[in-house]
């Protein structure tokens, strides 16, 4: 197997006398789309704040990118390293079209003071057909534009930092089936040209439909770590809500003792 872009070994975080995470491994290749699985509490967004640099985790852990070891403290040791993160609040300016969305903070310049708004207008065209997608017009304000096509622009912006991993929270959440189906096929391109994703989804049917791996957290712990293609919709829900460590034992219909039928009297 080849080395990993992005690989977390005995990574804990504690917040107070909370502890969020302990020693959680996880990691994610070129190329691959690796499912967050968890219930609520279970430690999934701490981990996306460690690796974004939101939360610097606690010492003890190892974090490495393509094989040596790093630290992400910040927000901006992330960034830098080639990871990008897309929220489910978008951080998009309803006001604004989708050229200032994508180019905010990182707008080109004829010089100071004056925007080159013919080269970011290239540039957006350029990046949206890369990642097939139509849009009627640049210059509408986000605000006029579908969840999807909003989900949609909140990804192609950060790929605007050429980020080597994305990490995707909940970007289906509250769209509907054709807006979830512009999403799940964008995360095929990314993968397509290499990106490798990570997916935070509460929706059994979407992380079937395009991911390759589901790591599960479970109380802050690994709870499993599953190739999607060899595994059962059943074992992956067993290992979420832990009836995989706590077994119950169940008669079928083939093992049950036979009731004694009630005698008529």
């Amino acid at each position: 197997m080849s080395t990993p872009v992005l690989e977390l070994s005995g990574i804990s975080k504690t917040f107070g006398a909370v502890r969020a995470l302990s020693d959680v491994d996880f990691q994610v290749g070129e190329g691959e789309v690796v499912a967050l699985l968890g219930d609520n509490g279970a430690g999934k967004s701490t981990l996306v704040k460690v690796i974004s640099g939101a939360h610097p985790a606690d010492s003890g852990g190892t974090i490495r990118w393509d094989g040596r070891p790093v630290s992400i403290n910040s927000p901006s040791d992330s960034q830098k390293l080639g990871i990008a993160t897309i929220y489910q609040d978008l951080a998009l300016c309803d006001n604004l079209d989708i050229v200032a969305n994508l180019f905010l903070g990182n707008e080109s310049l004829h010089f100071p003071g004056t925007l080159d708004e013919v080269e970011m207008e290239s540039r957006a065209m350029e990046l949206l057909d890369s990642l097939s997608v139509r849009i009627p017009s640049l210059r509408v304000p986000v605000a006029s534009l579908s969840g999807g096509q909003r989900q949609i622009i909140a990804i192609a912006r950060s790929l605007l930092g050429q980020p080597r991993v994305v990490m995707l929270d909940e970007p289906t959440a509250a769209l509907g089936v054709a807006q979830t189906a512009q999403v799940l096929d964008l995360i095929e391109r990314l993968r397509d040209q290499g990106h490798g994703v990570v997916l935070i989804s509460h929706n059994m049917a979407d992380v079937r439909a395009v991911a390759d791996r589901a790591v599960v957290l479970r109380l802050g712990r690994n709870a499993g770590d599953f190739p999607i293609a060899e595994t059962s919709y059943e074992e992956i829900v067993a290992a979420i809500t832990g009836a995989a460590d706590n077994p119950v034992s169940r008669r079928s219909e083939r093992t049950a003792s036979p009731v004694p039928a009630t005698e008529d009297k």
